[in-house]
């Protein structure tokens, strides 16, 4: 899908649709009013109508939030597909006064996304050009062209984490995941390093070690380095990448096993930002370290009962092999802080609780730390990329769930009332008192993976927090 800016007249260009997005009618001619007035056109948003005789197709977007902006581009994208349509042309109308690129490129771009690899007959794209019309100047033209490059980059990248999480783990395991990490490091700024299961055992990350021990598949520790000449900022970003994830002896039901896949979202969405990193170009040293995992059952697999001394030293009970997510970011954690140095940001992503859907439905990424000051930056982001986070607190009276009569601490409490902060507390053991107001925990569980469309998301991943961070960075610049 070619798209390009184009100072045109619409009706000029041949064998093409146009693409009308509307909240108001009234300035439209008078047989076309009567005819959406007729069909209640405006009643709720993302209603389409197409006028087959003049190539419109016609959008409702009752909010003129860039959110519903890119939920309707995307509806006029499944539409045109459908038909076949290999040529569309974009028009806002009524609707912004600005020419946002970056709304519109996600909507087409991020809506247009379907992940094909494993059907049979695979449907190839019919939409081969997209021209955006722009009344703007040259000048500001060129700055429109600069626009639509990093918003392609971004949108991307967020495809290329969705085909990560989408891919079956008969086929994405650890070493693939690893191999995926060397293929970005194949750019001019980015070094990756990957250590095996021996290198574990050696540095005493014996938390991350028994998680995939029971695993055909080797556990691997990917480090992938970023970094821009005379960067501003030295940020660590830690993923969990646990390709599949069957519970472990705390063996799932059979239909919560279904989507495990996507338990590798959080180091997915590491890599996918790293990936997007060298072509923004942005001035900043970035760790991306994700822990690649597949949490397996077998006569050697850790069990519940067990005690694990992990990287810092710090002893856990097992008391449920299915919060192995923590577990394999505990020792990650330890080793950022042990090998890189005076870092200023360090934020963990993991689908990590259930407890965290429960908190904020499906759709919203919960935020926990001890930086008001940090949190307050990521609502900017969300704010502007339109990635949804919520905060939950911190508190002492959970913090005794955590205790443990054999061990440091237990990996989780029998007590699920508040289970996705008790998680993250239990990721607070591992991070530095130093550090403490550096860090956030991302619980991306509901997010990273829904089996529905939803607004410009296809069913299964959506690459999330890839948008929300780049954002982030895209403000420390400012």
């Amino acid at each position: 899908m070619n798209i390009t800016l184009n100072k045109k007249n619409t009706q000029n260009i041949q064998s093409s649709v146009e693409i009308i997005i509307l909240n108001k009618i009234k300035h439209l001619c008078k047989n076309k009013k009567e005819v959406l007035d007729n069909i209640n056109f405006l009643k709720k948003s993302f209603n389409t109508h197409f006028d087959m005789k003049n190539s419109k197709l016609y959008v409702s977007c009752l909010k003129v939030k860039d959110e519903n902006i890119k939920t309707a581009i995307s509806t006029a994208i499944k539409f045109l597909k459908n038909i076949k349509i290999e040529n569309i042309n974009i028009d806002i109308i009524q609707c912004k006064n600005e020419l946002n690129i970056q709304t519109i490129v996600e909507g087409l771009v991020l809506g247009n996304y379907e992940f094909l690899k494993y059907k049979s007959s695979q449907n190839k794209e019919n939409i081969k050009n997209i021209e955006i019309i722009t009344c703007k100047s040259e000048k500001e033209k060129t700055q429109l062209e600069a626009d639509l490059k990093k918003a392609l980059i971004i949108c991307n990248s967020v495809n290329y984490t969705k085909d990560i999480v989408n891919s079956s783990p008969e086929d994405y395991y650890p070493q693939i995941m690893a191999d995926d990490a060397q293929e970005i490091a194949k750019s001019k700024n980015i070094t990756c390093k990957i250590f095996g299961e021996d290198y574990l055992k050696d540095n005493n990350m014996n938390a991350m070690y028994s998680v995939g021990i029971a695993s055909p598949h080797e556990s691997k520790l990917i480090h992938l380095i970023y970094k821009a000449k005379n960067p501003i900022a030295k940020i660590v970003l830690v993923g969990k990448g646990v390709t599949y994830d069957t519970g472990g002896m705390s063996l799932k039901r059979g239909d919560g096993m279904v989507s495990m896949k996507c338990d590798k979202a959080g180091g997915a969405s590491v890599m996918g930002i790293i990936h997007a990193l060298e072509c923004l170009n942005l001035p900043f040293e970035v760790h991306g370290i994700v822990g690649a995992v597949e949490n397996m059952i077998g006569g050697d697999a850790y069990k519940p009962d067990d005690i694990l001394k992990a990287a810092n030293g710090k002893t856990i009970e097992v008391t449920n092999t299915d919060a192995e997510g923590r577990l394999v970011l505990a020792d990650c954690l330890h080793y950022a802080q042990k090998n890189i140095k005076d870092f200023d940001y360090i934020f963990d992503l993991a689908t990590l609780t259930g407890a965290s859907i429960g908190a904020f439905g499906g759709y919203t990424t919960a935020v926990m730390g001890y930086s008001e000051k940090l949190k307050k930056k990521i609502l900017k982001a969300s704010k502007k990329s339109g990635e949804l986070v919520g905060f939950l607190p911190f508190n002492d009276y959970l913090e005794k769930l955590l205790e443990s009569s054999v061990a440091d601490f237990v990996n989780t409490s029998p007590n699920k009332n508040g289970a996705a902060i008790t998680a993250s507390l239990f990721l607070s053991k591992f991070i530095k008192n130093k550090n403490k107001k550096k860090w956030l925990h991302f619980d991306i569980a509901g997010p990273s993976y829904r089996k529905e469309v939803w607004a410009y998301n296809s069913y299964g991943a959506t690459g999330v927090a890839v948008r929300l961070l780049i954002k982030f960075m895209e403000d420390l610049k400012k």
